[in-house]
């Protein structure tokens, strides 16, 4: 097995360049790092801590590895997780992937530097080698909110699609027939998801989705921003904005009021992802809601039964859509706490 030396000599650098690499300092220059990817991929290099998850002691602790911790719906997430960790007897240490999958990979190798007993991860792409490494480890885990298809780990998620489906027929009901959406990143399971069941719920009905009514997004507020900006500056711009999470909404709704438009006077808005202060802007913006709690404890559960030695099963459970006015209508906001 190759050693953290052959992946320097490979390189032709340092022994502490390549930590720097797989530690994700700032300090290493482009060219570097990609010689040590390079090299680490050619020799099939495992890093240690990897190796040391395999072991039989616990420490009663989690790892959670969420995709962004400013934005809303994984700052709840994390907040359930917690608490049902907690009354299960572990502690939980989390890290902020802040949507980077080299942070993402950083957080992942300190955790089980730390001797944690399992993780739960939320993925920022698809493509993580460490990550396929750790499931191939032995290392319980369990993938909460998206997932990475052929990794054979319990995912614990929503199925939006059928809520999809209610808002698409909802903006329809109302009038509207030209539809626009802000898609997550393509690497993401919830970013592709999201769009084919936008396509499919517009489809049904005899709509299409032109290529400029797809915005390109990174669940980031400034991402929503110049999407919306690009379909304002069409010659037929929507009738409607659909973000695909919350942060990316705020983004739209920025856009907009920028233009001097109203919403949904001039433009209707709608999210995935409810949150909390959907109901206090002006108007208050309908949302798909996830049963984050719900999700969260059902993720715990599934990774303890791992950890004790037990099969769980992958769980899926419903999103469900929360009329508001932005999108035209006068709703009493059904949204209850999740």
């Amino acid at each position: 097995m190759a050693s953290i030396k052959d992946v320097a000599a490979r390189a032709g650098v340092s022994v502490a360049t390549v930590s720097r690499v797989l530690n994700s300092h700032p300090s290493v220059s482009e060219e570097a790092r990609t010689r040590v990817l390079a090299a680490v991929d050619a020799l099939g290099y495992r890093p240690n801590a990897v190796a040391r998850s395999l072991r039989t002691a616990q420490t009663r602790t989690l790892g959670l590895v969420i995709s962004d911790v400013l934005n809303p719906y994984f700052t709840e997430l994390a907040r359930f997780v917690e608490e049902e960790a907690r009354a299960l007897g572990y502690s939980v240490i989390i890290g902020n992937a802040d949507e980077r999958p080299d942070l993402q990979d950083h957080h992942i190798r300190t955790l089980i530097d730390r001797r944690i007993d399992g993780l739960l991860v939320s993925p920022a792409d698809g493509g993580s080698p460490l990550m396929r490494e750790v499931a191939l480890s032995g290392t319980p885990m369990v993938f909460v909110d998206r997932w990475i298809p052929g990794i054979d780990v319990p995912v614990v998620r929503a199925d939006g699609t059928g809520a999809v489906k209610d808002l698409v027929a909802h903006l329809h009901g109302l009038g509207h027939r030209r539809l626009a959406i802000i898609a997550g990143p393509a690497a993401t399971t919830t970013g592709n998801e999201r769009v084919e069941a936008f396509r499919d719920a517009l489809r049904e009905l005899g709509l299409a989705l032109p290529d400029a009514y797809i915005g390109q997004g990174d669940f980031q507020a400034a991402s929503g921003r110049r999407a919306t900006e690009g379909f304002l500056a069409l010659d037929e711009p929507p009738e409607v904005v659909f973000a695909a999470d919350n942060l990316m909404a705020l983004g739209a709704l920025d856009a907009i009021r920028a233009r001097g438009l109203r919403v949904p006077d001039d433009i209707a808005l709608a999210a995935f992802d409810d949150i909390p202060w959907f109901v206090h802007t002006a108007p208050p913006i309908t949302a798909i809601a996830q049963p984050t709690a719900d999700l969260a404890r059902a993720a715990v559960r599934a990774l303890a039964d791992l950890i004790e030695g037990r099969t769980p099963q992958s769980v899926t459970l419903p999103a469900r859509l929360v009329v508001r006015r932005s999108c035209g209508q006068d709703a009493t906001d059904q949204r209850s706490d999740r």
